[in-house]
């Protein structure tokens, strides 16, 4: 089952959201979190306040346990872009562009098993067998 949380009308250019989104569509939602918490952006904040908002939605509306979501997708749109003025020089004006962005994240519940953040790891793989040290060729017998 899909949950989707949307934050409308950030403000912050939808090309500088668009990056954080896509590291991380796909994930396990644990690790996408913690991703998001380290990022020292603005815009990690915005997509994680929307993910927080969307793991909500899955656990309070759709009864899924957070440790089975996955980010299935992660969009970021274009939204109005405010129009302002600021003084330049020779006393004209030089045009701002405000822009702004939608998010909208959407997460599922991974079928028949555990997300992979959550898996337990496989054993190691033992180590490889090794031949005896053969003596110098000063030593030989």
């Amino acid at each position: 089952m899909d949950v989707q949380a949307i934050t409308k009308y950030a403000r912050m250019s939808h090309q500088k959201v668009r990056e954080i989104t896509r590291e991380i569509q796909g994930m396990p939602v644990g690790r996408a979190l913690d991703v998001l918490r380290f990022t020292p952006r603005k815009s990690a904040r915005i997509v994680l306040k929307t993910l927080r908002s969307a793991v909500a939605n899955a656990e309070n509306n759709a009864n899924l346990a957070a440790d089975t979501l996955v980010v299935k997708e992660a969009v970021v749109g274009t939204g109005p872009t405010f129009k302002r003025w600021k003084a330049s020089a020779r006393g004209m004006a030089a045009p701002r562009l405000r822009r702004t962005a939608h998010v909208k994240i959407v997460v599922a519940q991974v079928e028949g098993r555990v997300a992979r953040a959550a898996a337990p790891k496989a054993a190691a793989k033992p180590a490889p067998e090794t031949k005896p040290a053969e003596p110098p060729k000063g030593e030989q017998k």
